[in-house]
């Protein structure tokens, strides 16, 4: 039996909270500092339960990320994985308008570890605001890594 199989197949995820992160999907050009940072398509895949993103940087990055509420632990979830081998596994909560996830990458190396937050923030004219933002584990010294403003593509 694989988890989820008491829902029966086509069902998808009906409970209001598999909704949350909805306005993210679409066509996105996206900026920081108004200059383009690069293109993001968010696809609801999985029969709704699940947001596909891809996305493709201006410098020629690419990366892709798996969304999805899970109804157990009340929680959103996101793992993400980029062309350099980067990966972020981070979970969280829609609250006060914007989903926020957070996840902490462990020391490697020389690399100390990490926490880091990313938050979506739907805007009023139909932007989507995303802040990325580091500290080192343990403290809460946080430093914005990202702060990208999607503008749906035309």
């Amino acid at each position: 039996m694989t988890a989820g199989a008491e829902n029966k197949p086509g069902s998808g995820c009906s409970q209001p909270e598999s909704r949350q992160f909805d306005f993210w999907i679409g066509d996105w050009r996206v900026t920081e500092n108004g200059k383009p940072a690069g293109v993001n398509r968010i696809e609801l895949i999985l029969d709704g339960c699940a947001l596909l993103e891809n996305w493709q940087g201006a410098s020629g990055s690419a990366g892709k990320s798996l969304n999805f509420f899970d109804a157990a632990d009340g929680r959103w979830h996101q793992t993400w994985m980029d062309s350099a081998g980067g990966a972020l596994f981070l979970s969280g909560k829609f609250e006060n308008g914007a989903m926020r996830l957070e996840g902490e990458r462990p020391a490697s190396g020389e690399q100390a570890a990490t926490r880091h937050r990313i938050t979506w923030s739907p805007l009023p004219n139909g932007q989507v605001r995303q802040l990325w933002e580091s500290s080192p584990a343990g403290q809460e010294n946080w430093s914005v890594l990202f702060d990208g403003l999607y503008a749906r593509a035309k």
